[in-house]
């Protein structure tokens, strides 16, 4: 990092690396630990090395998760000033890392920006996350695992929105700000599914109903949170960021890209991933 830091003299880091699923998390912590926090940390000290004596126009942007934040009841928003209550390994580390960020703000005057975004969706997404998975299962006519009793709730942000937003923050933030980037749009977790299974029975000339026929309820995961939403009233208001696509026509573009790009998506469910997906859903 040093040497990488030296030679490009970076005047920014925009850290999106993120160990990033939490059934992994559950499987192996300290592989979460190594990534997002101690990989955290090692950009933070090469950026505060070449960065010592001339902070000016300088910025270190840290993407991170509305999972820090804990779980929501059914009502309330996750705000910038929620406090944090992580419950899973992930989102644990996720916490341990910002607060890193933080700290080299404050300790060492380092230059940042933070923002906490709720659940990505949208091309080229790996498919052990929900859509992209069930996008697959469908296509295979494979079950699709429901955890639990299917009514985890969460605020869904269509990736290209994402970028949108992080390269207002990057250029238009203010340095020591937080700022949650949500989709203002809530699902239930089997909600979400059954509009899935509609939207791919119509694409592959299916009877509607069919897909929904392969929804299975599998056992729940250990510290499942409720519901995750948040507020994204303050990027909104100063920053002037809004969704530009509803959820429906979000998800649309996402299943014609996956449909158009089956050979992508045959390359990488092959070999290890396999054997990671028996032993998730057996």
């Amino acid at each position: 990092m040093d040497s990488l830091f030296l030679e490009h003299q970076f005047d920014g880091v925009i850290h999106l690396a993120a160990e990033s699923h939490v059934d992994r998390s559950i499987e192996d912590p300290m592989a979460f630990v190594k990534t997002n926090v101690i990989g955290t940390v090692n950009l933070l000290n090469a950026a505060k090395k070449q960065w010592a004596n001339a902070t000016e126009g300088k910025r270190f942007y840290h993407v991170s998760t509305d999972e820090v934040y804990g779980s929501l009841g059914i009502e309330g928003l996750f705000t910038e000033t929620t406090p944090y209550d992580p419950n899973s390994p992930y989102s644990a580390s996720k916490a341990s890392s910002d607060h890193f960020v933080r700290a080299y703000g404050e300790t060492y005057d380092l230059p940042f920006v933070l923002t906490n975004c709720s659940n990505n969706y949208g091309p080229y997404h790996f498919p052990e996350k929900l859509i992209p998975l069930f996008i697959n299962n469908i296509i295979n006519n494979k079950p699709l695992p429901v955890y639990g009793d299917g009514n985890y709730t969460r605020d869904w942000l269509f990736v290209k929105d994402h970028a949108v937003a992080i390269d207002l923050v990057f250029h238009q933030g203010k340095n020591h700000e937080t700022y949650n980037i949500g989709g203002f749009n809530e699902w239930k977790n089997i909600d979400l599914v059954k509009k899935l299974c509609q939207i791919m029975d119509t694409k592959l000339g299916r009877e509607i109903g069919e897909s929904a026929k392969l929804i299975t309820y599998v056992k729940d995961r250990p510290g499942h949170d409720l519901r995750y939403a948040i507020d994204a009233t303050k990027i909104n208001t100063e920053l002037g960021w809004k969704p530009s696509v509803t959820f429906e026509q979000g998800l649309e573009i996402t299943v014609d890209w996956y449909l158009n790009n089956q050979d992508w998506l045959s390359s990488v469910t092959s070999g290890d991933y396999q054997k990671y997906y028996e032993k998730q859903y057996s």
